[in-house]
């Protein structure tokens, strides 16, 4: 019982936030090797095509928790400024009372800046689908919930980045959704029923790192990631994270009254890398007995032999 009360709970709170507050994005730990999917001017700045896959498992044992799948495309189009790719982001809440996906398409345009940097614009334009299941919500504890199935509901949008980077310092910002969406609103139906709004509202994101080399075969990057959207608070993510020999990874993170976690990663060859991520809530969550934290997976594949390799470290 006290698992299916966790879970409603969790459900408003990640989709359906109580009147007025908004709808959040996706999050994710390993931000840093993801950064296309907030911002669209990152598409080609590693001068080769690259592929990546990110799943995330959140709260893992609590039943019907979130989990993502994000699938990324993105190159520089060779002998130009530009750059393309494809974000795809699945969510799915409560073993599928909540299915939503995002699917864009990305383009960027490069100038340089000096010799070693450059300044990128990103634009992106696609849209979500949403499923969303109300006779699941209402299994809960028998709660009244009002409202209306929603199936396959598309809703276009588009959104837009900047991108700064050179051999050692990135920074960029982002909306990667400009329109703002209402998806239902059931507050004047029924005073005895669950009442709530869901919204889909502006995220902005700032991203930045800097790579420090501590001697020849060891660097420290550490990085920030801060999301801001009306009605939500502020998140911050802050993280540090050692490379040796440009082969490993390690490092921990934390996540602003929320999380801490740890990161590590493994250039397994020149196309190939692998990055795991583990955190655990700091709120009161957290500490219950059914949470064992999130864990997420990450794959990067990229077609090193056919572009200019990369002289800048690998951390972004």
């Amino acid at each position: 019982m006290k698992k299916r009360n966790a879970l409603l709970s969790f459900l408003f709170l990640s989709l359906t936030i109580y009147t007025g507050i908004a709808q959040q994005d996706a999050q994710y730990t390993q931000y840093m090797y993801n950064t296309i999917t907030v911002n669209p001017a990152y598409a080609g700045s590693r001068g080769q095509l690259s592929i990546a896959a990110l799943y995330r498992s959140q709260w893992i044992g609590l039943s019907g928790a979130p989990e993502t799948f994000t699938l990324n495309l993105h190159s520089p189009i060779r002998n130009s400024r530009l750059g393309y790719g494809i974000s795809i982001v699945s969510d799915n809440i409560g073993d599928g009372v909540v299915q939503e996906t995002y699917v864009d398409a990305v383009i960027s345009y490069t100038i340089d800046v000096s010799q070693d940097a450059k300044l990128s614009f990103g634009l992106k334009a696609g849209g979500n689908m949403l499923n969303l299941d109300f006779n699941g919500l209402r299994n809960f504890d028998n709660e009244i919930v009002a409202g209306n199935d929603i199936e396959n509901s598309f809703t276009p949008n588009f959104g837009f980045g900047v991108y700064y980077h050179a051999n050692r310092f990135y920074a960029g910002l982002s909306a990667p959704n400009v329109l703002e969406t209402e998806y239902f609103d059931n507050s004047q139906r029924d005073a005895n029923s669950i009442n709530f709004l869901s919204k889909e509202k502006v995220n902005l994101y700032f991203i930045t790192g800097y790579v420090f080399d501590l001697n020849g075969d060891l660097k420290f990057k550490p990085a920030l990631l801060t999301k801001m959207v009306g009605g939500a608070p502020l998140q911050l993510d802050f993280s540090g994270t050692f490379m040796f020999n440009e082969k490993f990874s390690f490092g921990a993170a934390y996540r602003w009254n929320a999380a801490v976690s740890g990161l590590v990663g493994f250039q397994l060859s020149d196309q190939l890398m692998l990055g795991l991520a583990y955190d655990k809530e700091t709120t009161d969550l957290g500490g219950t007995q059914f949470n064992d934290g999130s864990f997420e997976f990450f794959l990067r594949w990229e077609l090193v032999k056919s572009f200019k390799r990369l002289v800048s470290p690998r951390f972004f």
